[in-house]
């Protein structure tokens, strides 16, 4: 069993709520979670529909493991999208944990499972397992050090399958943000593509731990043939700006 520090060393999150959206914070300066009242498994912040795009290199991946749960928004859209595969989520948090009902996270049960436990001790004792592990591991306004250090990066090149990809959100104004590049695409073999928000501070980063595969010519021919078009409706243009930066790349 993962390991995690006492609940009173974690921050407490709280619930804003609103007409039509509920949010997790850590504190009054970033949202670390939307989810909308009319659709909760719809993913409301653009980076999470970015990080989503995986599909575009993974459409059926047969398991998920995801550091940070949140508000829940990508599991429960992997959960209710991509029916074949198998997820685990680790929160470190339990405090996060505990507010699992209010984002309507799904229950544990054959495909889907929340554990409590470090993301980072999980990646260095795990065998090569995962299809796609999503780091979306933030703790109010940064991620914690043992989440970007080479020797976590390390760990989730070797917790992932042959093929497999790491998909890391990352904030671009973070000083240490070009260090966190150089750390993943050292441990990569530089088989790392960025992606970021226009007009928004979040980058994410897909890092394949083989060669980086190549897409079609069009972003319709690279659209997974079975995902559902409300899935696809929300993925599109995000989509769209993952081919274009792949096929703006030489190899």
């Amino acid at each position: 069993m993962l390991q995690a520090p006492s609940p009173r060393l974690h921050v407490k999150p709280y619930v804003a709520s609103s007409a039509r959206t509920k949010s997790l914070h850590f504190s009054s300066l970033a949202v670390q979670s939307t989810m909308s009242r009319a659709d909760p498994q719809a993913l409301v912040l653009s980076y999470t529909r970015t990080m989503m795009g995986f599909v575009l290199f993974k459409p059926a991946p047969t398991c998920i493991v995801s550091v940070g749960l949140g508000g829940g928004s990508l599991p429960k859209f992997c959960h209710r999208y991509l029916p074949h595969t198998r997820q685990l989520v680790l929160e470190i948090n339990p405090h996060v944990i505990a507010l699992r009902d209010e984002f309507q996270v799904p229950p544990d049960g054959e495909r889907f499972e929340v554990r409590e436990g470090d993301g980072a001790f999980y990646v260095r004792h795990a065998s090569a397992s995962a299809d796609v592990l999503l780091l979306d591991g933030y703790q109010s306004l940064e991620m914690p050090a043992q989440l970007c250090s080479e020797r976590f990066y390390q760990g989730c090149r070797d917790t992932l399958n042959h093929d497999g990809i790491l998909v890391a959100n990352l904030h671009v104004h973070h000083p240490d943000y070009p260090l966190y590049i150089e750390r993943m695409a050292h441990v990569f073999d530089q088989s790392v593509l960025l992606v970021r928000e226009p007009g928004g501070t979040n980058c994410t980063v897909f890092a394949f731990k083989g060669v980086m595969p190549t897409l079609p010519l069009t972003i319709q021919a690279a659209r997974p043939p079975d995902l559902e078009p409300k899935a696809w409706k929300q993925l599109a243009l995000a989509c769209e700006r993952i081919h274009r930066a792949r096929r703006q790349l030489k190899t």
